[in-house]
């Protein structure tokens, strides 16, 4: 079979070294009950992930040079469940900040949520009105840390509250680790994520905007989130939420900043970000 012409999105050899074990231990411990090891390159399974989150394309739209979609949704909705995708995303995180000179795991993340539309074929159930920010769909909440690394993230109907969000993140922090002390919140999180940061040993900092003020005035630490929301917005997949489940949502965020990081870790970079 001819080797394919590459696609921007591809993994390169130093990037798919990186997560490459993480995937061989996953098929390892599910092997076939016929003993077979499957059709398809677990490398090029990745790859179009990479593709589809990157150019924003429908599953049936895939290249037809890249496994087929039914193959590729299997991984990713197997990863999804189990979890795979955030062991890729906690390891590139953990070396990424070692990389840095910081320790693996932060004290301080900075909390912040985005409402993003959905399209029309996303369930009605999981998705609402968000009246401040007239955006019908998805609310987007991340926690990131002060080099704009995501540490968790949640997908909820854009309806539900700040302080929905704010716990949920919380909660999901304490999961990954115990060494945050400090979250910092815009004014848009009210007490009940203070009180809920208090009972899990965080103290939640509300930063208040300074009313002398005026027009768009980014905030020392806080500001950081906004760049991390910048970054996905350039994964074309992430623009709109087009997934008939929240936790895939959530999932595409993961793959996304694990592209970011391994990306970083080997100074490697593919097309223009901005390109067409």
């Amino acid at each position: 079979m001819t080797e394919r012409k590459p696609y921007p999105s591809d993994l390169s050899d130093e990037r798919w070294a990186l997560i490459e074990p993480v995937i061989t231990a996953w098929k390892a411990a599910h092997p076939s009950v016929s003993g077979h090891q499957g059709a398809y390159d677990m490398r090029e399974i990745v790859n179009a992930i990479l593709y589809q989150g990157r150019t924003g394309c429908q599953w049936a739209f895939l290249p037809h040079d890249l496994p087929p979609s039914s193959a590729v949704y299997y991984y990713f909705a197997a990863w999804r469940e189990e979890g795979t995708d955030q062991t890729i995303h906690e390891l590139l995180r953990w070396q990424t900040r070692e990389k840095q000179g910081r320790l693996s795991d932060p004290s301080l993340v900075v909390l912040d949520t985005q409402s993003i539309r959905a399209a029309a074929a996303v369930p009605s159930d999981t998705t609402g009105n968000d009246a401040g920010k007239r955006v019908t769909g998805r609310k987007r909440g991340l926690a990131v840390d002060v080099l704009g690394l995501v540490v968790a993230v949640v997908v909820l109907a854009a309806s539900a509250h700040d302080n929905t969000a704010g716990t949920a993140l919380l909660d999901r922090v304490t999961a990954r680790t115990d060494t945050v002390q400090t979250a910092l919140v815009d004014q848009g999180f009210k007490s009940a994520v203070v009180d809920h940061g208090a009972a899990l040993g965080i103290g939640v900092d509300i930063v208040a905007r300074n009313p002398a003020d005026r027009g768009f005035v980014p905030q020392p630490k806080r500001w950081v989130v906004e760049q991390t929301y910048g970054t996905l917005a350039l994964h074309r997949r992430l623009v709109r939420d087009y997934e008939h489940r929240p936790a895939s949502s959530e999932s595409r965020v993961y793959w996304a900043m694990s592209d970011v990081m391994a990306r970083r870790l080997t100074g490697t970079s593919g097309s223009p970000w901005r390109g067409a």
